[in-house]
This record gives C-alpha cells, sequence and structure tokens, in this order.
C-alpha cells in the first residue's frame, strides 16, 4: 500500500511538470549508432554531446544513441576513451534526424580519460544513481598483482565496494555479502569470479569491451540478487580484418585471436588464458614443493550478421582451476589429511538474438546456460574421499525496446529460470573409512516480467520508473522435515518428512520489486539524483568462514529458508568543473534488508542434511557515505573516493539457541567503517604510462577469544580451550597498501606502418611490503601460554613483468 501511494504521488507530479511546461521550442530527434571505425564493433558508452547547449548522451549496449534538442543549427562531439573525438555540423530542421558515426582509434592521445568510472558530463546528464563504468583501457592502466590485469579487483577502487581481504573470492558492495551480486558475463551468471581462491578474477582482459557496476537505483530488468549487479560484456569480433594479442606474464599468458569467417555475415573472437605455475613450488621451500597452483579460461564469441537489422551472437566460456596443498589447512571437511587437491569449473554459453524493427523499435531474445562444479579431494587411501557439488542455471528471456516517443524510452520483458543444486556428494576412496553421503538434490524455477519507462519530463527532469515481478517455486523431488511445533529447529526434534514427487510445487515466494531513480539537473554541470529499488534473492551462498571458499554450498530457497528482501534508498549530488576536466559527486545510501542469513555457533555447513538447523535468519541494516573527484584530462588523470560504511545483522528468537550475540544488532563480517582511495596515472609522452594507487582501510571485524581454560587430560596434554562470547565484536588492524606500475609502448610514430605493436609492463604490488593482516589466531599449544598470531596473505613487494602485443 505504501508503495502504491508513493508511485501514484510521482506520477502525479510528473504529469504536474508535463502540463506546466507548455508548447514551447519545436525540438528534432538526433539519433544513430556509433561503430568502431576498424573492427566494426558497435560501441557501448560512446559521448555524444551537443555543445551549444551541453547537452547529451551515451550510446547504449549496441551503440545506439538518441538525443532531443531545440531546432537549430549545432555542432555535435563523438567521443570515446582511447578514439579520435568525431565534430560533425549538423542543422536539424526535419521532426527526425539520423547521423550514424564512425570513430578511429588514436594512440597519440595524450589528454585522454586515462582512468575514468564513466565519461565526461555522464554523472550529471544520466538518470541512474549508484552506477560506475570501468573501460577495459582504464582497467589496463591501474596496478595489477603479478602482471595480471584484474576486473574484480580494479572494482575495490570505486567507493562503497570492499573485500573481507587478500586473496579472497567476491566482493561487498554497500553492506553486501558476496553472493548478492548478480555478476553477468553476456548475460550469463558466474558463481564464482575467482582463479586459485581469489588471487585473479575470471575475465579475460582481452576479450572485455567494458564493464558496468550497478549499486543503486537498479534497472528493472535485472533481478535474483539483493546488492548489486555486475554486468561484464564482452567484445564484438572484428568483422573486417583478421588481427590478435596477448601477453606472456610470470603467472600467466595469454592470446586471443579474432577476425572474420564469411566476409560481413560471420565473424569470430577466441582468448585463451593459462597458468601452469607448479615449478615455481619446486624451487621453493620444501614444505611448499608438492603445491600445485594452476588455471585456464577459454573465452569464445560469435557473430552473424544475418542481414541490416538482425544479428545473431553466440559466448561461450569455460574455465578450470587445480589448487593442491601439501597439507589439510584448506579443507572444509573434518578429516585428518596430509594434502587436498581443490578443484572449481564453470562452463557457460549465451546465445541471443536481436531484431531492430526500425532505427526506434527492437525485440532481443536470448537463452542461457551456466554450470558450476567444484570438487574437493583427499587422495589419503584411510581417509581418501571426493567431495563434488554443482549448479546448473538456465534461462530463457525476451526483450522489447521503443524510443519512437523522444520523452519515453520504454523497455519491458519477461523470463524463466530454472535451478539444479546438488549441494554436497561424498565419495569414499576403495580403501576408506569414510561413509558415503549424498546429499538431496534441489529444483527450483524462477518467473519474472518487468516493465520499465525512462521519462523525460522536462529539460530538466526525467525520471526512471520501473517494476518488477517475481515468482519462485522450489519444487520436488524432495523430502522435507517437519519439527516439533512451538520449538527450534534442531536435527533430533524431527517428528516426521513429508515426500514430493518430481515436479511437485513445495514453496512459493513472490512479489513487486518496484525502482525508481530521478534527475534533477542544476544547470548544465550540476545535478540532483535520488533513487530507490527492491530485490529479491532466491539463490544463497551459506559459509560459516570468514571468506567463502570456491567449494562453500549454494542453497534455494526453501520451507525454512526464505529469500532475502533488501530495500534501498540512494541520493547524491553530481558536479562537474572546468568543462568536464574533474568530476565530483557525494551519494548516501540507506539499506533494509529482511531474512538476513548468518549461521549457527558451531554449525556444521558442508555435510548437513538437515541445513536448516545450521543457519539462521533476521534483519540487516547498512548505510553509508561515498565521496567522488576525478580529474578526466591531461597529462595527469585519477580520482580519490572516501566511503563511510556500517553493515549490521540482528538475529533474535525466542530461543538462545537461535540467537547471536544475545539478539543484539552487531556488525557483519564484512563491515568497514572507513575506506580510502587514490588512483592517478601520469603519461608524460607517447611511450610511458606510470600509475599508482593507495588504498587504506579499517580493519574488519573479527570475533577474539574472551577467556580459556586448560584441560589436563593425558590423552590430548593439557591443551588450552578458548572461550568465545560475543561474534565480531573485535577488529584485526587496518589495512592499507600502496601498488606502482610503468608501461612501455612501442612509439608509434617511429613506425607507424608495422602491424606488430608491443608494450612491457612493470609492476609492484605492496610497494612498502607491508604486512596486512588477514586474520588473528591464537597459538593453543599444550601448558603454554596463548599466543597471537598474524596472517598475512601478501607480506612482502610483489614485482612482475609482462609482455603484451597486438597485430
Amino acid at each position: 500500500m505504501i508503495c502504491q501511494r508513493y508511485f501514484l504521488t510521482i506520477l502525479f507530479f510528473a504529469g504536474f511538470l508535463v502540463n506546466s511546461q507548455g508548447q514551447g521550442t519545436k525540438s528534432t530527434t538526433l539519433f544513430g549508432t556509433v561503430t568502431n571505425a576498424l573492427t566494426g564493433e558497435k560501441m557501448s558508452g560512446a559521448s555524444v554531446f551537443v555543445m551549444e547547449v551541453r547537452k547529451g548522451t551515451q550510446t547504449d549496449k549496441g551503440g545506439f544513441y538518441i538525443l532531443s534538442v531545440p531546432s537549430g543549427k549545432y555542432t555535435v562531439k563523438y567521443s570515446s576513451i582511447g578514439f579520435k573525438p568525431v565534430l560533425k555540423e549538423i542543422e536539424l530542421r526535419a521532426d527526425q534526424v539520423n547521423q550514424d558515426i564512425q570513430l578511429e582509434e588514436d594512440t597519440k592521445l595524450l589528454d585522454e580519460v586515462t582512468v575514468t568510472t564513466g565519461k565526461p558530463e555522464e554523472n550529471v546528464q544520466k538518470v541512474e544513481i549508484g552506477a560506475s563504468r570501468l573501460n577495459i583501457r582504464s582497467i589496463q592502466k591501474i596496478p595489477a598483482f603479478m602482471g595480471e590485469v584484474d576486473v574484480m579487483r580494479s572494482l575495490l577502487m570505486l567507493p562503497g565496494v570492499t573485500t573481507v581481504g587478500e586473496g579472497t573470492t567476491g566482493i561487498n558492495v554497500r553492506g553486501g555479502s558476496i553472493d548478492q551480486n548478480l555478476v553477468l558475463m553476456d548475460e550469463a551468471p558466474l558463481f564464482n569470479t575467482s582463479h586459485l581462491f581469489g588471487f585473479f578474477s575470471v575475465f579475460n582482459q582481452d576479450a572485455v569491451r567494458d564493464v558496468t557496476l550497478q549499486r543503486g537505483g537498479i534497472p528493472a530488468e535485472y533481478g535474483g540478487r539483493a546488492s548489486s549487479v555486475l554486468d561484464v560484456r564482452l567484445k564484438y569480433p572484428n568483422s573486417e580484418q583478421f588481427s590478435g594479442s596477448g601477453g606472456i606474464g610470470l603467472i600467466s599468458s595469454r592470446l586471443t585471436l579474432e577476425g572474420p569467417i564469411v566476409a560481413k555475415k560471420l565473424s569470430t573472437l577466441l582468448a585463451v588464458r593459462a597458468s601452469f605455475n607448479d615449478f615455481l613450488f619446486k624451487i621453493g621451500p620444501i614444505a611448499l614443493r608438492d603445491t600445485k597452483a594452476n588455471f585456464y579460461d577459454i573465452t569464445n564469441k560469435w557473430l552473424w550478421t544475418i542481414n541490416n537489422r538482425q544479428e545473431l551472437t553466440f559466448s561461450g566460456y569455460f574455465s578450470n582451476d587445480n589448487f593442491k596443498i601439501p597439507s589439510d589447512s584448506l579443507s572444509s571437511v573434518d578429516v585428518n589429511a596430509s594434502s587436498s587437491l581443490f578443484g572449481y569449473r564453470t562452463a557457460s554459453g549465451t546465445l541471443r538474438w536481436q531484431f531492430n524493427v526500425n532505427d526506434k523499435v527492437s525485440w532481443e531474445a536470448a537463452a542461457v546456460l551456466t554450470n558450476y562444479r567444484a570438487s574437493t579431494m583427499i587422495p589419503d587411501s584411510a581417509n581418501a574421499i571426493d567431495l563434488v557439488s554443482s549448479i546448473t542455471y538456465q534461462n530463457l528471456k525476451f526483450q522489447y525496446s521503443n524510443r519512437t516517443n523522444p520523452r519515453h524510452f520504454l523497455k519491458g520483458g519477461a523470463g524463466v529460470i530454472g535451478y539444479g543444486v546438488q549441494p554436497n556428494t561424498l565419495t569414499p576412496g576403495p580403501y576408506s573409512n569414510i561413509l558415503p553421503l549424498d546429499i538431496e538434490r534441489e529444483h527450483a524455477a524462477e518467473f519474472s516480467a518487468f516493465a520499465e519507462d525512462e521519462w523525460k519530463l522536462t529539460d530538466n527532469f526525467s525520471a526512471v520508473i520501473g517494476l518488477r515481478y517475481s515468482q519462485f517455486l522450489r519444487l520436488g523431488a524432495a523430502t522435507i522435515n517437519r519439527y516439533a511445533p512451538g520449538g527450534p529447529l534442531a536435527e533430533d526434534v524431527v517428528i516426521e518428512t513429508e515426500t514430493y514427487d518430481k515436479g511437485a510445487v513445495v514453496k512459493t515466494y513472490g512479489g513487486l520489486e518496484p525502482r525508481l531513480a530521478l534527475r534533477w539537473t542544476l544547470g548544465a554541470t550540476t545535478s540532483v539524483k535520488a533513487g530507490y529499488n527492491r530485490m529479491r534473492q532466491y539463490l544463497q551462498l551459506v559459509s560459516n568462514t570468514t571468506a567463502a571458499l570456491p567449494t562453500a554450498r549454494w542453497t534455494t530457497s526453501s520451507p525454512y529458508i526464505k529469500p532475502q528482501i533488501a530495500d534501498q534508498v540512494s541520493l547524491g549530488l553530481f558536479k562537474n568543473l572546468k568543462n568536464d576536466m574533474y568530476e565530483t559527486s557525494a551519494e548516501v545510501y540507506y539499506k533494509k534488508i529482511q531474512n538476513a542469513l548468518d549461521y549457527k555457533d558451531g554449525a556444521d555447513i558442508v555435510l548437513n542434511e538437515k541445513l536448516e538447523t545450521a543457519v539462521l535468519q533476521g534483519d540487516g541494516r547498512a548505510y553509508g557515505l561515498e565521496l567522488m573527484a576525478k580529474k578526466n584530462t591531461g597529462f595527469w588523470t585519477g580520482w580519490v573516493s572516501y566511503t563511510y560504511a556500517r553493515t549490521f545483522l540482528q538475529i533474535n528468537s525466542p530461543f538462545p539457541e537461535e540467537r547471536v550475540n544475545n539478539g543484539n544488532w552487531y556488525p557483519a563480517n564484512f563491515d568497514r567503517p572507513h575506506t580510502l582511495n587514490a588512483m592517478t596515472v601520469f603519461r608524460p609522452n607517447l611511450m610511458v604510462t606510470v600509475a599508482f594507487n593507495f588504498t587504506l582501510s579499517s580493519g574488519r571485524t573479527a570475533t577474539y577469544p574472551f577467556g580459556r581454560y586448560t584441560l589436563f587430560d593425558p590423552t590430548i596434554f593439557g591443551a588450552n580451550i578458548p572461550i568465545y562470547l560475543n561474534r565480531n565484536q573485535d577488529r584485526i588492524p587496518a589495512y592499507h597498501r600502496l601498488d606502482f606500475s610503468i608501461t612501455f609502448d612501442q612509439n608509434p610514430e617511429k613506425h607507424p606502418e608495422r602491424k606488430w605493436k608491443n608494450s612491457w609492463v612493470f609492476s609492484l604490488y605492496n610497494v612498502y611490503a607491508h604486512k596486512n593482516a588477514f586474520s588473528i589466531f591464537y597459538n593453543l599449544r599444550p601448558y603454554a601460554l596463548t599466543e597471537a598470531n598474524k596472517l598475512s596473505i601478501f607480506a612482502t613487494v610483489f614485482p612482475s613483468l609482462t609482455y603484451n602485443f597486438k597485430f
């Protein structure tokens, strides 16, 4: 009821503004497509700016733009990072004017937007709030760990984005856990975004076109996660000529080939990256010589241009990781073992068809399939096991877009998703003492539909009004436990089980998810924005470790585990200075979470057949302030950002065993109040680029023992037993790190006819070798005083050297 009143008020106010603006000057709609002159690729995020009226927009995912201005003669600037800008004198007299533009790459550009989260004017002119865009050219300038350009690590330089520590998978966005981020690669969701347990991301830099992180005012077409959307788009294959690129580094090497198969009809891109580093451990300390750490991934994209109005694309991705340690320190299974072999892989494919009815109306349809599989293998004969889990995701969806009315950009669509979850299957070896276990599979379906209108009410006021509806069905075959009424959920109080046949509906959840974004421009360089969105999450990651491993357990909503529901409001002020040379922004947000998930003390997650007895749900809240200032042009570019953010949970219940911290509010594992990031790039000439980035943040929360007691049982030699009281009431020391890189490019003026281009990148990660604490643990040696120890993942400086090439 509150949501309905809210929307009616907004619509009434919008109608009043429209009716009060009068007829005014006759306007003309300018529209068209921006493409790469060399490859023919449609360029998303290119800037289109009318100089005289200081009004602009950006191209969408298909390179299309549309802009309404008063009739007249104008100079229109078309630009994008790393391309020569195009100035066109256009006379706008008719109702509609079509202008298609091709942009050429510019290797001589010194005053380019070297590092930016968007385009000049975008932060002021776009209606969306809490959105950041990173062009792959920008990401490549950020100093990388071991020379490996990392999309996920680059996001940590943005305000509102943190992680629990180095070498961990996933990111935390505005107080959300890592599973609350919907990560898409050409519309296919990824359930693990890292290689080698978080050291590198799964995205190959040579195949990525751009990255968009939506963390506030999320469009209605997205759903299924409670915190943010990370949309990674792959490059379109070069349809004009064959080309290639790649690099050779200390950790991994890569090669990308692309070009036409059938001229102007069919083209493809193939990017391969591999890391085989076992030889590095052979020459290291004896304790590490049995360690294995390698991965590879393959990214493939096909483009079939059916005709000038239709295209068909296929994007495929496959990755595989193997990680072996000579101990069981990472094993989540309570088994004594001399070594553990961890493996995980992702296979995904997206088939997408787009039909442009005309220049302003289009249809899209997509079929998506993703499979993620994780395994833990312990080879010891007496304790040999193979623990396997997997997720299968299937999605069929369509979308309609209409730009016929220059004041309205209408979008709508629907889709259906199928989930198949294999929680864990434990298979013992032929001589193992371990008993087998096969946890029941989970099946579910999700239906959704959405409608959205980007409505330009006046020249200074615009709104994006969206509504999404989702319906989730937990399906059989399934066996549901029924517990004694009036008491807590526990394994020993199951009174009966209820069996559901295959396809039968076990439990349903669903509801409306309203979305709203408002923009009010206060002149050409200043705007105020506000946003609201509700998100529902039906698939959840369950872990009782500080940093969830790629082998952690996923589960769907059930009669006992409810979907998480997040409501977020945000408000921002955006101001550009000196012809958009400088951008500044300030945003505040507040988020309320229903059914936030946490675990019981001492919970067994991995091999628990009654998972609902090990987890708890309650309320969550997150709020924060995000400040950012950027310099976009010149020999020196970069940004500085500061974030104040808090995240709290409350798990309360009538039963003491189902409370955390006695039912009081407590900070989440990933709560970091203060974060400061600074990034700068200096390009003194065409051949040298120097980059620095610095980060400083509060230590994350931790739980330290309140005391200890000693057992003098001779069988355990007087072990010290820690006593824990409240959760997450302490903090590890603050985190800070400086990185540096220098890039030497081939002189483009010396041999301009050469097709082979190369560069060398030297980088230093953690320049001053600071030993940042990942965790604090205690040495409980028998008959000894308890000692605190600090675990550092990267406790020294890490140099790297990478050779990149392009032809």
